[in-house]
């Protein structure tokens, strides 16, 4: 293994693990704070033999990847909030014809233009349900520099598997800080499962997923957004064939998330747990090293499919606290899980929690009685 050492910020890390992870089409639309990824890709793609383009803006971007990837490259794009409403169609075409593809979306205030260069986690609940009808996704949030590497070469891993679109959720904090990063050359690389002689296109395997029947491999095959059955033709006007498809579909990645989750437990004996992801990790674990053996933690690296029974962990827990920069996009979905009281720390505008507003809410945890109660900071 070669492995290394560079000083860079998050966007260009997830540049560079989308690279090690195989990734040579990338197409895309300047919009701040995710820039530098598109800059980073443009510089590099050309001289490994990879494909950079700028698009006319986000649906085309959305759409050419999709083409790469039936071609059988690994494909990317980035944005931020208002390229990434742009790209909600084709993401959901990109579902039901179960292409994988990965999209990077480096968070910033909303909603419309808002705040270019601030930080947030708005977009949350639109990464997992804003496109149209029923599918499931897989978004995963990096909290550190590190994690924009390791975290984007498992988003392509992840979209091959289970051929589906990823979503690397990161935030403009992480997005634009500068750390040390491992860059690892040798990383370990999960290709898709290409579709075998006589197997039905849109028929799946054991585990729900179909081989992909790369363009240019001698498939005959037709694919479509349309309701289709296992040969992949158009079926719009059956029902069962319709529910059959999408249960199926939804059912590959939820099925498995649990086995999908990734993430971090400390403490699980404590009352009191914060549950964090993202940017806001790095108060809670300054929180945590400030006064040790206090409270507990539960960090999400990968947010969607939410993995639900790792909040079992915690066997004494009187309340969780969740602080996001948004008003409890996350904590209403840990609701459906738990009948634990929990704490929604909200913070708007770009800046990071302080430790000090995570003590004040684990104050507030203490005395809850509601099954949700907000903390003003």
């Amino acid at each position: 293994m070669t492995e290394k050492t560079d000083f860079l910020n998050g966007n260009v890390a997830c540049a560079e693990g989308a690279i090690a992870a195989g990734c040579r089409f990338f197409a895309g639309y300047p919009i701040t704070p995710s820039t530098e990824i598109a800059e980073r890709m443009a510089a590099r793609l050309p001289k490994i033999g990879g494909t950079f383009v700028q698009m006319e803006d986000e649906l085309a971007s959305v759409a050419a990847i999709i083409g790469g990837s039936w071609a059988g490259a690994r494909t990317m794009t980035a944005t931020s909030g208002p390229g990434f409403s742009l790209m909600m169609e084709n993401i959901g075409y990109a579902a039901m014809t179960e292409t994988p593809i990965v999209i990077i979306n480096v968070q910033r205030g909303g909603p419309s233009t808002g705040q270019p260069t601030k930080a947030a986690q708005g977009d949350m609940l639109q990464c997992r349900y804003g496109s149209h009808g029923d599918y499931s996704i897989i978004a995963l949030s990096p909290s550190s520099v590190q994690e924009m590497f390791d975290l984007t070469v498992r988003a392509f891993n992840l979209a091959d598997r289970f051929r589906t679109p990823v979503f690397l959720m990161a935030d403009e904090t992480i997005g634009h800080m500068r750390e040390k990063v491992s860059l690892h050359s040798d990383v370990e690389i999960i290709p898709r499962r290409e579709l075998k002689e006589g197997e039905l296109p849109c028929a799946p395997d054991e585990n729900g997923v179909p081989g992909f029947g790369t363009f240019g491999n001698g498939h005959n095959i037709h694919i479509t957004g349309l309701t289709h059955s296992e040969n992949g033709y158009p079926s719009t006007d059956s029902a069962e064939v319709h529910e059959q498809l999408i249960r199926r579909q939804v059912g590959k990645i939820e099925d498995f998330r649990n086995e999908i989750a990734d993430v971090d437990i400390v403490n699980p004996d404590a009352e009191y747990i914060f549950i964090s992801y993202g940017a806001p990790t790095r108060t809670v674990r300054q929180l945590m090293a400030d006064v040790p053996e206090t409270y507990g933690h539960l960090n999400l690296r990968i947010v969607w499919p939410f993995p639900d029974e790792s909040l079992l962990a915690f066997k004494n827990a009187k309340a969780f606290i969740i602080p996001e920069m948004n008003l409890g996009q996350i904590a209403k979905e840990v609701r459906q899980y738990t009948n634990i009281p929990i704490v929604i720390v909200p913070k708007l505008g770009g800046a990071l929690h302080t430790p000090a507003e995570l003590k004040k809410a684990a104050e507030v945890a203490k005395t809850v009685t509601k099954p949700m109660t907000e903390v003003r900071l």
